[in-house]
């Protein structure tokens, strides 16, 4: 099957995963002063930004990939005579989904037999992530890129994102609060919970102190499943994480006694992009449907 897969930088994807399935990345940039702008994960790590965003109090702003940055990426597999799929962040919190398709169009021009499918997360972060192993999944299993791209519009409706932040402050400075709007509030401690559900911020509920926050995050899980008669076995599951280690390790554990099985993969990381809206603190359980049940 010989096609490349694609994602912009936004899904999070641990390194090591990225390099065994040799997905390439087209990264976002990040700016602290509108003035200069760093790519993700290449001329800034998670840890000085997530450092500055604690040290310095800033609302820093994040800008797409360019349709340049994109046919810049493409090219180099067209003209290996692959094709392309490519996954990219909901549309309806960034114009990168957008930028691929435009970068698609002028690319057609120039290789008119060539395919190249370009896909709407609906998901960002882990989620999005997990949409994009799936491609990965399929495409070792000897999917046609057709075949993968038409499976993906499926899968992408069953991945969902439970998760909680400290705060609503950074969604609400970035513009991509939505309907989390509905649990802003002043009292002390209080943890807002919110799916990432079809690309909309769904709110849940408020949840008073961070640990009863991490115990509501199982909860959501639990009922999405009982709620929709679906088996654990039937879903991937992963952790995105801008919070703690201990953080982690406890909701970590405890997904994995609800659904009887170990997350095998690494956690992911909330990166630049995501953690510009998140700020630090979030954690969140992510899951998908497996491509083959």
């Amino acid at each position: 099957m010989n096609y490349q897969i694609f994602s912009d930088s936004s899904c999070d994807t641990p390194p090591e995963l990225i390099e065994k399935y040799g997905i390439i990345l087209v990264p976002f940039y990040v700016s602290f002063n509108q003035e200069n702008y760093y790519k993700e994960n290449i001329d800034i790590t998670n840890e000085e930004f997530y450092n500055k965003l604690v040290s310095e109090k800033v609302f820093p702003k994040t800008s797409l990939p360019s349709v340049q940055d994109y046919m810049n990426k493409f090219q180099v597999a067209l003209d290996k005579n692959q094709d392309v799929l490519c996954i990219c962040l909901s549309q309806k919190f960034s114009g990168s989904y957008q930028s691929a398709v435009n970068a698609k169009n002028i690319l057609m021009e120039q290789y008119p037999a060539a395919k190249i499918m370009i896909i709407d997360s609906i998901q960002a972060t882990a989620g999005q992530g997990l949409v994009l192993l799936q491609a990965a999944f399929m495409k070792e299993a000897g999917y046609s890129v057709e075949e993968n791209a038409k499976k993906l519009e499926e899968l992408k409706q069953t991945a969902r994102i439970m998760f909680t932040v400290d705060t609503l402050e950074y969604l609400a400075k970035g513009g991509r609060i939505g309907k989390a709007a509905s649990l802003a509030g002043t009292m002390l401690n209080l943890k807002p919970m919110i799916q990432l559900k079809d690309a909309e911020l769904i709110p849940y509920t408020n949840v008073r102190g961070r640990k009863k926050a991490l115990e509501k995050i199982l909860f959501m899980v639990e009922e999405y499943f009982k709620e929709n008669n679906e088996s654990f076995e039937d879903y991937e599951f992963n952790l995105a994480s801008a919070s703690s280690s201990d953080d982690i390790h406890l909701v970590k554990s405890k997904v994995e006694e609800l659904i009887g099985k170990e997350i095998t993969y690494p956690v992911y990381q909330i990166g630049v992009t995501i953690g510009t809206y998140t700020g630090p603190g979030a954690l969140g359980v992510c899951f998908i449907k497996k491509y083959n049940v």
